[in-house]
Parts: structure tokens; sequence; C-alpha cells
């Protein structure tokens, strides 16, 4: 990985989507059907770079408690 790249990409529009349906990074890891962390989920809301197998976790977990089809590029700007 390269010393270049940007780790911290500030608040991203999952953590809007969450704030705005009443959620909590608890609501998606009990409802996810996939191995899901808290540590995960607050990460993905804050902003930090995830990989694209976590991306997904969180998007599906998201997805199943919100009842939408919200793709990775409605939920993340990186």
């Amino acid at each position: 990985m390269s010393a270049d790249i940007e780790k911290n990409l500030g608040e991203q529009p999952i953590s809007r989507i969450m704030v705005a349906s009443g959620l909590k990074p608890h609501d998606l890891v009990a409802h996810s059907d996939e191995q899901l962390t808290h540590k995960m989920v607050t990460r993905a809301m804050n902003g930090r770079r995830l990989t694209s197998h976590v991306q997904s976790k969180v998007r599906n977990a998201l997805n199943n408690v919100v009842g939408k089809d919200y793709s990775l590029k409605d939920l993340f700007t990186y």
C-alpha cells in the first residue's frame, strides 16, 4: 500500500443515511447475516478507508435494516 493513499476521508454518505433513519452501528451489526463488527460500521461512518469486502458487508447490513437497495456509490465517496 502506498504512503500517498489517504486513509481518513471524512464523514461518508452512509453516516447521513443512518442518522436520518435513526440507526446506530449496533442496529447494522444485529441485523447482519455476515460477520460484522461495531468497529467496522463506525469506521465506515467516520470515513476510514475500508476494503471492498467490508464495504459490501456494511452495505448488505444497511439494506437488510432499511429495506432499500443502496449501492456502494450511494454510501461511500471513495
